[in-house]
């Protein structure tokens, strides 16, 4: 299958290999010139993801033509607050009948749309799947076990993503949920941060398993309210993500919190970044989202306070221990 992916940051060149490897022509379209220049003349992209060789299958582009014209599945995998603008640009090129899969993880600020919502919006009358799942991209390059979750509500153009990404090593479930496959993706990133600030701050390992926990609960009240499965924050999606995320040493947004726990501001912490830690810009999007709904995320809301408003990270779980007392299960 003739194969586009956008975006050439460690996921979306990940991707790449991925189609690659399972036989797939790939052309890869990345923002940065040098970029471009590297993956053609070497098979590697020292940039987003160092150590990781890629296929002669792949042929990187600076060109919407070139990248999209033909391709019968377009993978999506821009930072979450420039999707919209790539995707209208070059929405010209996208063929009809094309399969559209959004593996960016995010929640745009000022709308509030889901990642495949702004597809669904900018390129109206295609099948769109969301994928997402427990999945560092450099993990994947090496060729370690993954497994992931492709959601859609066409369940033939899930299947068609399911085949064209398994592998030996790389598993693919479908799901017909994809708001809360998506909400998992993009909450776990705010929960991360969280995680992240409390782990600078150093507060232990039986308060991180709680915060861990009450953050699942608050991802999965706004799911709800949104009209997903509860059943899917228990998967991969969710739990497996939030689990990754929020623990692993490679996770950029739980790197991200730990600066500021340790007493970075986040201005501090951006400074001289190559790579998105979405969480930042999510976090923002999530309370204004709950707040919409009218749904409680005491842990976002005070992640937020943290990022944007200078709030004191100690001071900020000590409040959070002092809530109000209540039942665990109480929505």
């Amino acid at each position: 299958m003739q194969c586009a992916v956008i975006g050439a940051g460690a996921w979306g060149t990940a991707l790449a290999q991925l189609l690659a490897n399972n036989g797939h022509d790939v052309r890869l379209w990345a923002y940065e010139p040098e970029v471009v220049a590297t993956i053609n003349a070497r098979h590697e992209n020292p940039v987003f993801l160092p150590g990781a060789v890629l296929p002669d299958r792949i042929r990187a582009t600076h060109g919407f033509a070139e990248a999209l014209e033909g391709a019968e599945l377009v993978v999506y995998a821009t930072p979450a607050q420039h999707l919209r603008q790539i995707a209208i640009a070059g929405a010209g090129h996208v063929r009809p009948g094309a399969i559209l899969v959004v593996a960016s993880k995010g929640i745009e600020r000022g709308s509030l749309a889901l990642m495949s919502e702004i597809i669904e919006h900018e390129l109206p009358g295609h099948d769109v799947v969301a994928i997402s799942g427990p999945s560092f991209a450099a993990e994947v390059a090496g060729g370690l076990p993954t497994a992931i979750v492709a959601a859609s509500r066409a369940p033939d153009a899930a299947r068609r993503v399911q085949d064209a990404l398994s592998g030996k090593r790389f598993r693919v479930y479908t799901h017909d949920d994809i708001v809360g496959v998506e909400l998992g993706g993009a909450l776990k990133n705010v929960m991360a941060v969280a995680t992240g600030i409390h782990d600078g701050v150093g507060l232990g390992h039986n308060s991180r398993a709680a915060l861990i926990t009450r953050g699942l609960a608050e991802m999965t009240r706004l799911g709800v309210a949104l009209g997903a499965n509860p059943a899917t924050f228990a998967g991969l999606a969710g739990l497996g993500d939030l689990v990754l995320t929020c623990t692993g040493a490679l996770s950029r947004n739980r790197t991200l919190g730990v600066e500021i726990g340790e007493g970075r501001s986040l201005a501090e912490v951006l400074v001289g970044k190559h790579t998105v830690a979405e969480g930042v810009e999510t976090t923002a999007s999530t309370v204004a989202l709950a707040q919409r709904e009218g749904v409680e995320m005491p842990i976002a809301a005070m992640a937020y306070r943290i990022l944007f408003e200078g709030h004191s990270a100690r001071a900020a779980v000590q409040e959070l221990m002092a809530r109000e007392l209540r039942a665990e299960q109480d929505r």
